[in-house]
C-alpha cells in the first residue's frame, strides 16, 4: 500500500470531520443564544445542555479532526519532499497553490481557536455575539471549504486562475450573505404573525 494514498485518505477523513465539527459547533452557539431568550426554567435547562454539547463537539470532534487533517497533510508533503512519493506538491501545478492552501488552513486554525475563545466566554456566562451574528459566523467555514477545495483540485492540476478564484469566492460569499439576510427577514416575519 502506498503511504501517500493512506495519508491522503486520512487527510480527507480529517478535514470532513473538522468542517462538520465547526459547522455544528457554531450552530450550537446559535442554540445557546436562542435559549438565553427563553423563559425560566427552559433558559437554564437548554442553556446548560447546549453548552455541554458545544464543549463536547469542540473537544471530541473539532480538536482531533484538526490534528488528523494537519498530521496527514504534512505527512503527504514530507513524503513527497523526501522522494518517497512523486506527487510533486511543490513543483507541480499552479505556482504557489500549496502555499495559499496552507495559508488558508492557518487562518482556519485561527477560526477554530476563536471558537474556543467564544466557548470559554459562554462558559463564564457572557454572550459575546447575538444569534444573528453566530449565524453569519457559521458561514465562514463554508468559504474556507470552497476556497481550499478549489485550490487543491485546480492548483494541483495547474489550472488554477487566482483571479477567477477570488471572484468566485467573492460571488459565493455575497450569495451566502444574501441568503442569510433573506432567511432572517423570513424568520422575523413569521415571528410577527
Amino acid at each position: 500500500m502506498d503511504a501517500n494514498f493512506f495519508f491522503k485518505s486520512l487527510h480527507v477523513v480529517g478535514f470532513v470531520s473538522w468542517f462538520a465539527g465547526l459547522f455544528y459547533l457554531v450552530r450550537v452557539f446559535v442554540y445557546i443564544m436562542e435559549a438565553s431568550e427563553r423563559e425560566e426554567p427552559a433558559r437554564s435547562i437548554l442553556g446548560e445542555q447546549f453548552l455541554t454539547m458545544a464543549q463536547r463537539v469542540y473537544k471530541i470532534i473539532c480538536n482531533p479532526a484538526a490534528f488528523i487533517t494537519w498530521f496527514a497533510g504534512l505527512m503527504m508533503i514530507g513524503l513527497d519532499l523526501a522522494g518517497v512519493t512523486s506527487f510533486a506538491y511543490f513543483s507541480g501545478g499552479t505556482p504557489g497553490w500549496l502555499h495559499l492552501k496552507l495559508l488558508l488552513l492557518v487562518l482556519l486554525v485561527g477560526y477554530h481557536l476563536y471558537c474556543r475563545r467564544l466557548l470559554r466566554r459562554m462558559e463564564q456566562g457572557e454572550q459575546p455575539l447575538s444569534a444573528w451574528q453566530y449565524r453569519l459566523f457559521n458561514e465562514i467555514p463554508t468559504l474556507f471549504l470552497v476556497s481550499i477545495s478549489f485550490i487543491a483540485v485546480y492548483g494541483k492540476s495547474g489550472r488554477l486562475n487566482y483571479l477567477y478564484l477570488l471572484l468566485g469566492v467573492g460571488l459565493f460569499a455575497g450569495l451566502v450573505y444574501r441568503g442569510a439576510v433573506a432567511y432572517r427577514k423570513r424568520r422575523e416575519a413569521e415571528e410577527i404573525k
